[in-house]
């Protein structure tokens, strides 16, 4: 099976619990290694060695977290190439907006991930039906790294 990484950044904690969720769901296919990273701590060898990736963020003024930001920054040279069509999924807590996603889909595009699923967007913490999503995502994404 496959190793997938999430990268997130989370202040309150709700994009935490997000990551948590969508890992659960990962490790519910056997033989899955899930690596969950703090984007601040993620780096190139973790983008280069995984065979999915799941990235999220709270929505900060309708774009990404600065730390998910400076992740995409320090990796994207030293990866340029080599994370081609490797399977991603994309998850945004919000308050009401969600716009965010759309600076986060546009930063994947340009490392060329290969997009599984519908972004996951969660409003404040999640609840059941979006745990159940951010589950689902993260079974899709052991299914694309294999």
């Amino acid at each position: 099976m496959g190793k997938v990484l999430i990268v997130y950044h989370s202040q309150s904690g709700n994009t935490k619990a997000a990551a948590e969720a969508l890992a659960q769901g990962a490790k519910q296919i056997s033989g899955t290694e899930v690596i969950i990273k703090e984007a601040l701590n993620a780096a190139a060898e973790d983008l280069l060695s995984c065979d999915a990736v799941a990235v999220g963020t709270p929505d900060y003024f309708s774009y990404m977290a600065g730390g998910l930001k400076d992740f995409f920054d320090r990796t994207y040279y030293p990866t340029q190439g080599s994370v081609t069509d490797k399977p991603c999924g994309i998850f945004v807590t919000h308050g009401g907006g969600g716009k965010a996603v759309e600076s986060v889909k546009t930063i994947c595009k340009t490392f060329k991930f290969k997009l599984i699923g519908e972004p996951v967007l969660i409003k404040n913490r999640p609840d059941e039906k979006a745990t159940q999503a951010l589950a689902n995502l993260g079974k899709l994404l052991c299914e694309a790294a294999e």
